[in-house]
């Protein structure tokens, strides 16, 4: 089958069988914004750096916080590759601890020089609606404009949260760029369930 792909821009396109789309948004900032205060009752969040040999416990928290956003660029990767990428000093990745568990992610990936990337960004369920989006992307900022950086900058898509393009807009990022993605369907090769995002059928 060819890889190419002739999109419409101005009706619909047919997508092969086994494959997803999706619009991709991309934002970014060149300055750190006013600091936001962190909203009540986040004293029992804390964020513990997950060690650079511990494969297992990354593939498990992004696991369990992708798979109903179709999170799968990590799961498709040789562990050897991904391997690399945890012990690569230009890349960070903390999980968020709360009431003694994973609850959530933030990666960062400073790997180009004067740039800093918000790579992965997510949050249980369980804990989402309480402020802890807002406490989690404080310390992502700050973190990033710890660096010596001009821009900062993340991506989002169509299969994410849907109010993800406006919270990175309220935090201070502005839109410069939006894209069509479009990949194998990951469910369709053992890398996910295949009855995770129920949202998104799988067509095969």
């Amino acid at each position: 089958m060819s890889e190419s792909l002739s999109i419409s821009l101005t009706g619909i396109t047919d997508l092969p069988p086994g494959k997803i789309a999706a619009i991709v948004t991309s934002l970014e900032m060149f300055e750190a914004p006013p600091l936001r205060s962190d909203p009540p009752g986040m004293e029992g969040f804390a964020l513990d750096p997950i060690g650079r040999e511990d494969v297992a416990r990354y593939l498990a928290i992004y696991r369990a916080l992708g798979e109903r956003w179709m999170w799968f660029s990590r799961l498709v990767k040789p562990v050897a590759e991904l391997q690399a990428i945890l012990a690569d000093p230009g890349v960070e990745f903390f999980a968020v601890r709360h009431d003694g568990r994973d609850v959530g992610l933030l990666e960062l990936d400073f790997r180009v020089s004067g740039e800093g990337e918000l790579a992965f960004f997510g949050l249980d369920e369980s804990v989402i609606g309480r402020g802890a989006g807002r406490w989690l992307m404080n310390r992502a900022l700050a973190k990033a404009w710890a660096k010596p950086i001009g821009r900062f900058w993340v991506h989002t898509c169509t299969l994410d949260h849907q109010g993800a393009p406006e919270f990175y807009q309220r935090s201070g990022f502005t839109v410069f760029k939006r894209s069509v993605e479009v990949d194998d369907d990951p469910r369709l090769h053992g890398h996910m369930r295949r009855d995770s995002v129920p949202h998104h059928p799988v067509i095969a």
